[in-house]
Parts: C-alpha cells; structure tokens; sequence
C-alpha cells in the first residue's frame, strides 16, 4: 500500500516500554489546497486553527418575501441538491456574495 507522505509526518512518543504513533496532518498552504482536500473527503478538522475563529454577526434578521418564477426555483433547487445545502441558505449566501461584490465595485 502506497502512502502519500507529504501529507502526513509523523511524531513519536515513548511512554515507559509503549512507544505511541501520532499521525499529523500537514496544512494546507494554500485555500486550493484546503479546498481539494475537502473536496476529496478528507477530514479536515486539524488543518483549522479553531483559537483564531470569530463570530461575525450580522444584526437582527428580517424577513423578507419574494415572488420567483418557478423555473428559477427549478434551478435553485438542482444546484442547491447538487451540493446538499437548504434553498434558503443558498440564496443568502449568493445575496450576501452580490452585495459584497457591488460595494468592492462601488467604492
């Protein structure tokens, strides 16, 4: 069995007679990266540095209605299937992803 060692090093540790064996992934070096190995399967949970996180929060939330023709629905449910997420998360990410977008592009 081949293993690709550049994305594992290992640390040894001698504890009286036991000696353990502590795989250790390495980072990612670059978001590609990260994302490739997400994309793969991979479990991630050690190349994130949980200490740095931040919660951003984004005020009081209000609801909002929108009339959406259906074949649009159609869609946003195909691509929402595709890579599992809720409708209504999806359309929140991409208003949030225009709205950033257009204030870079605004000034």
């Amino acid at each position: 069995m081949k293993r690709n060692m550049e994305l594992i090093s290992f640390r040894h540790r001698t504890y009286g007679r036991m000696k353990i064996e502590m795989k250790k992934k390495a980072l990612a070096k670059t978001s590609e990266e990260f994302d490739r190995r997400f994309d793969s399967g991979e479990d991630i949970h050690d190349l994130i540095d949980m200490s740095k996180a931040t919660v951003v929060p984004h005020g009081k939330k209000v609801r909002i209605t929108l009339d959406i023709a259906e074949s649009l629905v159609k869609d946003i449910d195909e691509i929402r299937g595709r890579i599992g997420v809720d409708r209504g998360a999806l359309i929140k990410v991409w208003l949030h992803e225009k709205v950033k977008q257009e204030k870079a592009a605004g000034g």
